[in-house]
C-alpha cells in the first residue's frame, strides 16, 4: 500500500427523524483522490458537494464512484437515486460501483425502471448526456473481503439488525484502520473487527431516553440496536483509538416544540457521551455532519 492520509467524513449522522442539521446517515472514506461511501441516507450528494466545498476534492459530485450499502433500510438508502442519477448529470462518465447484501440488485434495477423516462430523455434529447454515468455496476456481497486496491481493502462482517442481511465494514489503508458499524445490536463480531482499529464509527440509542419509551418500542431498539451504555462496553473491549457515535437516537419527540428542539439535542448528546464513557476508558465524541476525522 501506498503512503497516504486517509480521511473520514461524516456526510449524514442522521435517523429517520426529519432533523435539518443531519442528513441520512452516510459516512465517506478518503484514500487518495477516491472516496468510498458507505450507505446514501437522504441528502447524500448535497452533502458531498458541501464537503468539495470545504477542500475535500474526491467527493465533488462526478467523482463520487464506488459505494457500499450495510442494509436495505429506507434511511439507509433513500439517496440511491440521487447517487446514481446527480453525479451524471453533473459529468460523471462511468458506471457507479455499489456492493451491499442481496435485494441491492433488485432495488437498482426499479430505480432504472422508475427513472427510465429521464434517462430517455436526457440520452435522446438535446441533453450533451454520456452513455455510462446512470448504469450501475451492482456486486451483491458475502462476509470477507469485497473490494481491494493497491491502497485499500474493505472487508464487510456480519451486523444483527432484524431480519435484514446486514453487514459492517473495515477499511484498512497505510495508515489507518477504520470500522463502521451500519445498523446493529451488540455483537462479538464487533468486538473482533473493531479490535484495536483507529477509528470506530458506531450506531447508538441513548440508555436513559430508552427508560421512557413503550414497551414496544423498547423491545424493538433493545433487539436492533446498541445502546450507549452497550457501546460503552464494546468499546473497552475493543479498545478503538477514537470512538464516534453517529445515527444517534435521540429517544425524544422531535417535533414537541422546534423552537427547543436543537438545545434539547446538545444536552442529550452530552448525556449519551457520559453513558459511553462510564463503561470506556477512551476517546469518544458524538458526531456531527460534515465532522472530518
Amino acid at each position: 500500500m501506498s503512503k497516504q492520509k486517509t480521511q473520514v467524513v461524516l456526510l449524514g449522522t442522521g435517523t429517520p427523524n426529519a432533523d435539518p442539521k443531519r442528513s441520512g446517515p452516510a459516512v465517506a472514506v478518503i484514500v487518495g483522490e477516491n472516496a468510498y461511501i458507505v450507505d446514501f441516507g437522504p441528502g447524500v450528494v448535497r452533502q458531498a458537494a458541501r464537503a468539495y466545498e470545504m477542500g475535500m476534492e474526491a467527493l465533488a459530485p462526478a467523482n463520487l464512484k464506488f459505494a457500499f450499502c450495510t442494509h436495505l433500510h429506507s434511511d439507509h438508502t433513500l439517496g440511491y437515486a440521487d447517487l446514481i442519477f446527480t453525479p451524471w448529470v453533473l459529468g460523471r462518465t462511468e458506471p457507479l460501483k455499489v456492493w451491499g447484501p442481496k435485494g441491492l440488485k433488485n432495488m437498482t434495477d426499479h430505480l432504472h425502471a422508475a427513472y427510465g423516462r429521464d434517462i430517455e430523455e436526457r440520452m435522446d434529447g438535446k441533453e450533451p448526456a454520456n452513455p455510462e454515468g446512470w448504469q450501475v455496476e451492482v456486486t451483491e456481497i458475502e462476509v470477507g473481503i469485497v473490494y481491494e486496491d493497491q491502497d485499500l481493502i474493505v472487508e464487510a462482517f456480519p451486523v444483527s439488525h432484524g431480519s435484514f442481511v446486514s453487514f459492517g465494514y473495515k477499511f484498512t489503508t497505510s495508515d489507518r484502520t477504520i470500522v463502521i458499524s451500519g445498523d446493529t445490536e451488540p455483537t462479538d463480531e464487533m468486538i473482533r473487527q473493531a479490535k484495536s482499529c483507529d477509528l470506530l464509527v458506531h450506531e447508538a440509542y441513548y440508555a436513559a431516553g430508552w427508560e421512557t419509551r413503550s414497551p414496544e418500542w423498547k423491545a424493538y431498539h433493545a433487539s436492533v440496536h446498541t445502546s450507549t451504555l452497550e457501546l460503552g462496553q464494546i468499546a473497552e473491549e475493543a479498545k478503538p483509538k477514537q470512538l464516534i457515535l453517529y445515527h444517534q437516537l435521540f429517544m425524544m419527540d422531535h417535533q414537541s416544540d422546534p423552537t427547543k428542539v436543537q438545545e434539547q439535542i446538545q444536552e442529550v448528546e452530552q448525556e449519551m457521551i457520559k453513558e459511553v464513557k462510564s463503561m470506556f476508558a477512551g476517546n469518544a465524541i458524538s458526531g456531527q455532519d460534515m465532522g472530518i476525522y
